[in-house]
């Protein structure tokens, strides 16, 4: 069955109404038997379990080709559960070009209580080997990379990981698993900022982890998702569903605009360089055409020539990309990630990291073309 096929038919509802689509559950509470007892398989509190979060975690762990999955406040809350799992003296790796919030949540949480965190090209598995030390514990995988879109092999890390006892985790945000399927490439657990493609639609807040096992580690996470309470509320989950239902309709017309975008981006003077692993020219090109199905995603990021100031007017003249933070809406966003990361980042100063949504693509690529031309004047 495919994925598209699976998204609808994951999601038929389980009600006593017989509704095509599942009623919303507020209810913090719910009733026990009439002894006072628990009834078996029955919620009790919300922030234990709920209807809507239940049927959510049941649909991306079988989109994602998972055993469970567990539905989170944010995706940063989902990562914050894994991070816990490191204990004083261990080692997480991180590639290089790691979305920004991870970075600075790994500073702020784990080194202070004695975890150790490097980063390294992801894209090299040579590399990879070579920062691995005896203490690792977990590789943390973004592909494609935020903001820089670096492709890794997710496979030959996975086995890489395997072979040392070491747990993969894989930020799966961007890629979706409409294109990229990283538990099916041996990967230990898959990580989605919900508030991105898999809503779609810019109006909720959420995160995801799918455990390849329910095993200690899925026990480990439940526990605390449970007792720190950072869940999806019912409605943030009700949302997420509905928009899983067209994410191959949306990610798919995303990729073919993003493509033909970064066709006409890479011969226009007034860009440096254009970040898509779709193009030719993108170093990891060849291993991304094997590694993702059916398009390269929605993301691009581009560096414009003439620095900042010039990145910000392109911003400024731009009429219908909207300036924005986030990603992975109908609409087309884009933003100048340097000052949303601070002076610590590493990204260029010059890179403006675009978010395509489902426009008419030759309206966006005129947009474009009107705001790099007034660069030259």
């Amino acid at each position: 069955m495919k994925f598209e096929t699976r998204a609808i038919l994951g999601q038929r509802a389980e009600n006593s109404s017989n509704a095509i689509v599942e009623p919303i559950q507020l209810s913090t509470t719910f009733s026990r038997a009439s002894d006072g007892n628990f009834r078996d398989d029955a919620h009790v509190y919300s922030r234990m379990s709920n209807p809507n979060r239940d049927a959510f975690e049941r649909i991306m762990a079988h989109l994602e080709h998972g055993e469970r999955a567990l539905a989170f406040a944010s995706g940063m809350a989902a990562i914050d559960t894994i991070f816990r799992n490191l204990k004083p003296g261990e080692h997480l790796l991180l590639p290089e070009d790691v979305f920004f919030a991870t970075l600075q949540l790994a500073h702020a949480t784990l080194i202070p209580q004695g975890v150790e965190v490097s980063t390294v090209n992801m894209a090299s598995l040579t590399k990879v080997e070579k920062a691995i030390r005896p203490n690792t514990s977990l590789i943390w995988l973004e592909s494609p990379s935020n903001p820089r879109l670096g492709i890794c092999d997710i496979a030959a890390l996975a086995d890489l990981s395997q072979k040392r006892g070491i747990l993969c985790g894989v930020d799966n945000t961007w890629a979706t698993p409409v294109l990229t399927n990283p538990l099916l490439l041996g990967a230990d657990l898959v990580m989605h900022s919900t508030t991105k493609y898999l809503g779609g639609h810019s109006d909720v807040l959420g995160g995801c982890l799918v455990f390849k096992r329910e095993d200690h580690l899925f026990n480990k996470a439940q526990q605390i998702q449970r007792l720190a309470g950072a869940v999806a509320s019912p409605i943030d989950c009700w949302l997420v569903k509905r928009g899983i239902k067209t994410l191959h309709l949306r990610v798919k017309h995303q990729s073919a605009n993003a493509l033909r975008i970064a066709n006409e981006l890479e011969a226009m003077s007034a860009i440096e360089k254009v970040h898509y692993p779709g193009l030719p020219s993108h170093p990891q090109h060849e291993f991304a055409s094997r590694q993702m199905s059916g398009g390269f995603g929605g993301m691009l990021s581009i560096q414009v020539r003439g620095g900042e100031e010039a990145a910000m007017k392109v911003v400024a003249q731009s009429r219908l990309f909207t300036a924005a933070t986030s990603l992975g809406g109908v609409e087309s966003l884009i933003e100048h990630r340097k000052s949303v990361e601070g002076p610590d980042s590493e990204t260029p100063d010059n890179l403006l990291r675009i978010s395509v949504g489902i426009e008419n693509v030759n309206d966006l690529i005129d947009d474009l073309g009107a705001a790099t031309s007034t660069l030259s004047n």
